[in-house]
């Protein structure tokens, strides 16, 4: 199996405080270990979390499966650290929860910096429409995990 080049992700990724980002992490292997509520509940805990710690503001996520969309502004440190504290807790609440310790997360994460003049909107719209897309819900309603800050 091929190594992943994660370190080509990190090639011209740059974190602006006040700056948008997409953020998308993948699990382990793809593994669809956010099915179950309570798992699901341990990782949206942890996006809150980030917030409430000042590090950004969430304005739209959604917990699929087996991956993460998350869309932020970017309010303090840098995209690398968010990210890994937010691996790091997620992992531990949810091992807490009762999952076996395993790589949960994939490494990296993929990051679009989204300019100020592109539809905020859009893209929150694409996020909360996942679920349709994937299959799971007829309508973004359905489905309990995301969140957006225009609901």
């Amino acid at each position: 199996m091929e190594r992943a080049q994660s370190h080509l992700l990190r090639r011209g990724r740059c974190s602006q405080p006040g700056g948008l980002y997409l953020l998308t992490t993948v699990t382990h292997e793809r593994k669809r270990t956010f099915t179950h509520l309570h798992l699901a509940r341990g990782v949206i805990q942890q996006l809150r979390q980030a917030e409430l710690d000042g590090h950004c503001q969430s304005l739209a996520w959604v917990v699929m499966p087996d991956h993460v969309h998350w869309l932020i502004e970017l309010r303090s440190g840098t995209l690398c650290r968010l990210m890994r504290r937010f691996k790091s807790r997620s992992s531990h609440a949810l091992y807490q929860r009762g999952m076996r310790r395993e790589n949960i997360w994939q490494q990296g994460y993929q990051d679009r910096a989204l300019r100020r003049e592109e539809s905020v909107l859009q893209v929150a719209r694409y996020i909360v429409a996942n679920p349709i897309r994937a299959g799971l819900v007829d309508r973004a309603g359905d489905y309990p995990h995301w969140d957006a800050v225009w609901v």
